[in-house]
């Protein structure tokens, strides 16, 4: 999911989707661990999907900070 599609959503909405995507991570982790994951690459688009959401969720409670380590540069 895009971070877009991400901003669009309430925040209960959003807080939802966190706990869905770091249930799905963890069950994911468990059936890779185990042997029983066909598809790998879920683990990934899961643990970016989550990481996105929460940066959402960050930006939203941190208001609209403004942003370090580039200035100046072209």
């Amino acid at each position: 999911m895009r971070a877009t599609e991400l901003r669009d959503l309430s925040s209960e909405e959003l807080e939802q989707r966190v706990r869905d995507w770091k249930r799905k991570y963890m069950n994911l982790r468990f059936q890779h661990a185990s042997g029983e994951l066909q598809n790998t690459a879920e683990i990934t688009k899961t643990r970016r999907d989550l990481a996105r959401a929460l940066t959402v969720l960050r930006e939203r409670t941190q208001g609209s900070a403004p942003e370090r380590g580039r200035k100046g540069r072209a």
